[in-house]
């Protein structure tokens, strides 16, 4: 067990550095090409399509058959280095033509993801896509170096590397700012500008894979090439990637119809780049509170669930929800409560920094549900039922879309971004519902009343708190006052907002005498002294 606490301290450590490090780099980004930019929005569109197409690839290859056959294989008499071989070159062969392939379609990527682009738009997306889709190919090195070095329990180069990433991307975005200053305009854009700042984004990915590479003789494997992939499982991908694969292709064509709809603000009203900055804000706690603490009670639900003891279960899954709850929640509304100053960090100006708030509090409505699905989507798959789950979450994608397409249609498009991240949350809530409903009749009664009486609690005691953290915000002087007024100032308003609103929310928890709480500060203890 100890053993294990220190690997789940170490990915923690590491999870907050890398969280930290990423908001700084997102900070640097948008001081080089604005928040609502005709540049910033091409620029993020581009550098989100290596991850779309790796989200596919990775679950159809490595998480399908290379990642578990990793650990599988340690079994083997040779320790697994003539199967790890074939693995290996069956990964490298098939991520570098995806690469090539992705790198030729740039054009038609671009004008599929931003069909409302400017002419002159799309052509700076797609020469940044150009330097930015290469990244493909390294993010799977990355993931087939990393997994094997997590298989043979050498946790931590997996997790700081990411770091070493972000270090990268903003050296070389002050770099990009040193010598051109802030460029918003896209006719402003010069080839030498488009390829310091693609050529960066990228290296840092191929740094972060190729790091991985200095601790790779920890492993113990002698990997060559070997391209004779009999053995391997070809004919049993459609049965390991299954219905997960299918589940991630539905999320990526919800994620299309978003992006398409978002390409309307195109320029000069919060976009694509406002959103994938507000939905990094919103990911922060879901990080760092919901994978942390949530990973080790996933754990033990699976070993209970393996063993066929399933009152254990039932167990686990309230004492989850329990103790992501009272920690999620006050994250919920303490980001709320600081939502302008904290939105500051990723704009250019205050009216920036309001229409990124509100978007940003459209994805808050669903973070709660989201934590709650963590465990029930997670209950499921400890059972080996990956199907249930492709089925609520076509729902999620469906309403995705409908949601999409009517704030097209109904909202202007300064609140369009709003209304997708708003549509986003309906579809999570609307999804964990009908997720714990079929999860009820799959084991019966799992004590949804108790663990929903208590998310209320959290909630009754997360109310005054966020009032009193948007208090303080009004009493530094509000939209007008210093927290808006600079990104370090906004990051440090957060900060104090913050601060006072987890101090009330645990007075209230006090008074309510919440059981939860004695919980919480125990974790808190632990993660402390690790």
């Amino acid at each position: 067990m100890s053993g294990i606490g220190r690997a789940s301290a170490l990915i923690g450590a590491g999870t907050v550095v890398s969280r930290l490090t990423g908001f700084l780099r997102a900070i640097v980004l948008v001081s080089a090409i604005g928040a609502t930019s005709g540049a910033g929005n091409a620029f993020a569109i581009a550098n989100q399509l290596p991850n779309n197409i790796y989200a596919i690839v990775s679950t159809g290859l490595l998480s399908a058959v290379v990642v578990p056959q990793i650990v599988k294989a340690a079994a083997h008499d040779d320790g697994g280095r003539a199967f790890i071989s074939k693995l290996f070159t069956l990964g490298t062969v098939t991520l570098l033509a995806v690469t090539v392939v992705a790198v030729v379609a740039a054009p038609w990527l671009v004008q599929l993801y931003a069909p409302e682009f400017p002419p002159e738009q799309q052509a700076l997306a797609t020469a940044f896509a150009y330097w930015c889709l290469p990244q493909v190919f390294f993010y799977g090195l990355y993931a087939l170096v990393g997994e094997s070095l997590n298989a043979r329990r050498v946790f931590g180069p997996f997790t700081w590397a990411p770091i070493v990433n972000n270090v990268v991307s903003i050296t070389g975005f002050i770099v990009f700012i040193l010598l051109f200053g802030q460029t918003q305009a896209v006719s402003e854009w010069t080839p030498e500008m488009i390829a310091l700042l693609g050529g960066t984004a990228t290296a840092g990915i191929v740094v972060q894979a190729l790091i991985l590479l200095l601790f790779w003789r920890r492993t113990g494997l002698h990997v060559r090439p070997d391209f004779r992939w009999r053995g391997v499982g070809l004919n049993h991908i459609g049965r390991l990637a299954g219905w997960t694969f299918l589940m991630v292709v539905a999320g990526q064509i919800a994620g299309l119809i978003q992006s398409q709809v978002l390409s309307e603000a195109a320029e000069r009203n919060p976009g694509i780049f406002v959103s994938q900055n507000a939905w990094l804000l919103f990911m922060l706690p879901y990080s760092i509170i919901v994978l942390s603490i949530g990973t080790p009670y996933f754990t033990q639900l699976s070993e209970h669930a393996a063993k066929g003891r399933s009152d254990d279960v039932r167990a686990d899954i309230g004492r989850s929800i329990r103790t992501l709850g009272v920690f999620i929640v006050i994250a919920t509304f303490a980001l709320a409560a600081a939502a302008v100053p904290a939105s500051r960090i990723f704009t250019g100006s205050r009216d920036e920094a309001v229409g990124a708030a509100v978007v940003l509090v459209c994805f808050l409505v669903g973070l709660i549900p989201l934590a709650v699905l963590f465990v029930v989507q997670r209950t499921f798959y400890a059972y080996n039922d990956t199907r249930t789950p492709f089925f609520f979450t076509i729902v999620q994608c469906a309403l995705v879309i409908t949601t999409a397409w009517l704030a097209q249609a109904l909202l202007p498009v300064e609140h369009l971004a709003a209304g997708v991240a708003l549509g986003q949350s309906f579809a999570s809530i609307v999804q964990v519902v009908i997720a714990t409903w079929l999860l009820e009749r799959k084991l019966g009664r799992i004590g949804t009343a108790s663990w929903l009486f208590s998310l209320g609690r959290f909630t009754l005691a997360a109310i005054p708190a966020a009032a009193v953290g948007w208090l303080v915000f009004v009493l530094f002087g509000g939209v007008d006052g210093w927290t808006a007024s600079d990104k370090l100032l906004g990051a440090v308003g957060a900060a104090v907002i913050g601060i006072v609103s987890i101090a009330v929310y645990v007075g209230m928890l006090a008074l309510l005498r919440a059981p939860e709480l004695a919980v919480a500060t125990q974790v808190v203890r632990r993660v402390i002294r690790r």
